[in-house]
C-alpha cells in the first residue's frame, strides 16, 4: 500500500476554486482503483496550503492511475479546469507507506 501526500500553494482568494477541482479529483483517484482520503482546505493558521491524501495498493498502480489519467477525458478537464483558474500555485507530491502495527 503506498499513500500520496500532495501539499499545494494555492491562490488564497481563489479557495473556492480548490474546492470545486477538490470535488472533481475524488472521484477520479476512486475511478482509477485509489481510495481518496480527502482534501484539507485552510482554516487556521496558513491561508495558502491545502492538503490532499489518497492510497493506492502498490507503486505500480498508482503510477498506472497517472499514466492513464492523462488520457481520460474527465481527469484532462480536471486538470484544464486547475490551469484556466490558475487557483494552484504550486504543489509537492511525497509517498508514504503505512504502518498500522
Amino acid at each position: 500500500m503506498i499513500t500520496c501526500y500532495l501539499k499545494y500553494v494555492i491562490d488564497p482568494y481563489k479557495l473556492s476554486e480548490f474546492e470545486t477541482y477538490a470535488k472533481l479529483w475524488i472521484p477520479l483517484v476512486n475511478k482509477f482503483g485509489g481510495t481518496h482520503n480527502g482534501y484539507f482546505l485552510p482554516s487556521e493558521g496558513a491561508n495558502n496550503i491545502a492538503l490532499a491524501l489518497f492510497t493506492f495498493p502498490s507503486l505500480a498502480e498508482y503510477e498506472k492511475y497517472r499514466a492513464d489519467s492523462f488520457q481520460d477525458p474527465d481527469c484532462i478537464a480536471a486538470f484544464k479546469y486547475a490551469e484556466e483558474t490558475k487557483c494552484i500555485i504550486s504543489y509537492e507530491r511525497s509517498f508514504f507507506k503505512p504502518v498500522f502495527e
